[in-house]
C-alpha cells in the first residue's frame, strides 16, 4: 500500500483499534491462473489466547478467520502460505465547499490497514468450533448486547464441519489514516465539524479519528 509520510498510523494502536472495531476484513490470496487471485470478505479477530504487547508494525501477532469450506478460496489456502487482510475503518467525502477556498478539489478521507503474513489453515474440528465460539464471543462482547453462547454450542458442532478456519502469523502491517493532514489546520478542523455535524455513523467516527490526530500531524 502507497502510503504518503504524512498519512502513516501515528503509533500502532491506531491499527489495532481499527482491526478491533472493523473486524470484517478483505482476505485476498494468490491461486492458480484459472482460479485466483481470491477474494474473501470475512471476520478477524486477534488470537485470545495471544500473550504480549503488539509491536509497532503488528509482526508477530496472530489473527484468526473462517470462511465457508465450500468457497474455492478455502482450498486455495492449501496451496499457498500468504495472505493479504484488508481492513476499513470509518471514511468520508470531503467536499470543496468546506475548504471555503478557491480553486480546490474535493477528495475522500479515509483509514484502512493492509496485514500480510503466513497462513495457516486449521483442519481439527475442535480447533475449528474453538475458533468459531472466539470470534462469537469476541463480536458479541464489542458489538452485542450480551448473547449468551452457552446453550448454542452443540449447534456450533453440527456446523464446524462447513467451517473452514485458519490462522495468520502477522509478518507486517502498515495503516493510512488520510484524514485530511496535508490542509493548514483551520481548513482541517472545519473538515472535521463538516463531518461530526452529520447524522451519519462514518461521518462522526471519521470526526473521532480527526479529533485523536497528534498536533504535530495538523
Amino acid at each position: 500500500m502507497f502510503i504518503p509520510s504524512h498519512y502513516r498510523e501515528p503509533d500502532s494502536s491506531w491499527m489495532v483499534d481499527l482491526i478491533r472495531d472493523n473486524p470484517l476484513a478483505l482476505a485476498m490470496s494468490n491461486g492458480s491462473l484459472d482460479e485466483g487471485p481470491f477474494a474473501t470478505h470475512l471476520p478477524v479477530i486477534p488470537d485470545p489466547h495471544m500473550t504480549g504487547e503488539w509491536s509497532d508494525d503488528l509482526s508477530g501477532a496472530t489473527l484468526l478467520g473462517h470462511l465457508n469450506r465450500a468457497n474455492p478460496h478455502w482450498a486455495a489456502l492449501a496451496t499457498t502460505d500468504v495472505m493479504l487482510l484488508a481492513f476499513t475503518g470509518p471514511h468520508a467525502y470531503v467536499s470543496p465547499t468546506v475548504y471555503e477556498v478557491t480553486p480546490a478539489a474535493p477528495t475522500w478521507d479515509f483509514t484502512s490497514v493492509h496485514v500480510r503474513g503466513v497462513v495457516e489453515p486449521i483442519d481439527s474440528l475442535e480447533e475449528t468450533l474453538d475458533v468459531v465460539r472466539a470470534t462469537a464471543l469476541a463480536f458479541e462482547n464489542r458489538f452485542g448486547a450480551g448473547w449468551d453462547q452457552s446453550e448454542s454450542v452443540e449447534y456450533f458442532r453440527k456446523i464446524v464441519p462447513a467451517v473452514g478456519a485458519f490462522r495468520v502469523i502477522v509478518t507486517r502491517a502498515e495503516g493510512m489514516f488520510k484524514l485530511s493532514q496535508e490542509q493548514p489546520a483551520e481548513v482541517r478542523e472545519r473538515v472535521r465539524r463538516s463531518f461530526a455535524a452529520r447524522e451519519c455513523g462514518r461521518h462522526r467516527a471519521t470526526a473521532e479519528l480527526m479529533s485523536r490526530l497528534p498536533q504535530s500531524a495538523v
